[in-house]
């Protein structure tokens, strides 16, 4: 861990964790999160969150398996910090890749609002990444 040491002003120094730490633990129970609801409820997760199409369990669990790999990169990165720009990069990278082929089918969702509001937060999630894996370059000691 790169936690930050902060003065007290009391002659103590409590460490907090950087944004990229943060950054990193937050995307990693994303990632744990959205593989589980692809695995153990499977439904909700297409009616809620990804009505394309016709619904299909097992392309579902398969696309759990990369969500679930990308959740135990992100805590490795988390423990080892030459990881982390990696695989921050390559998640920024798949981000951009989905964020595309959800405005390729914007239009397709249903209910229809759904289908720009997917392509609007994992826009906004992408810039996220991005930000976190430039960061992520940055000398420990200088990372906000």
């Amino acid at each position: 861990m790169s936690s930050i040491p902060v003065d007290t002003g009391h002659g103590k120094r409590a460490s907090f964790p950087s944004i990229v730490e943060v950054g990193l633990l937050a995307f990693a129970a994303y990632q744990f999160a959205v593989a589980a609801l692809m695995v153990f409820a499977p439904h909700v997760f297409f009616t809620n969150i990804g009505p394309f199409g016709t619904q299909n369990n097992h392309y579902l669990r398969d696309t759990a398996t990369y969500n679930a790999a990308f959740g135990a990169a992100l805590l490795v990165a988390y423990k080892q910090v030459s990881w982390r720009t990696p695989v921050l990069a390559c998640l920024a990278l798949q981000f951009i890749l989905h964020s595309i082929n959800h405005l390729a089918d914007v239009g397709a969702a249903h209910p229809h609002w759904l289908g720009p509001a997917d392509f609007i937060s994992l826009s906004l999630a992408t810039a996220v990444l991005v930000w976190l894996a430039r960061e992520s370059t940055r000398p420990l000691e200088v990372q906000r």
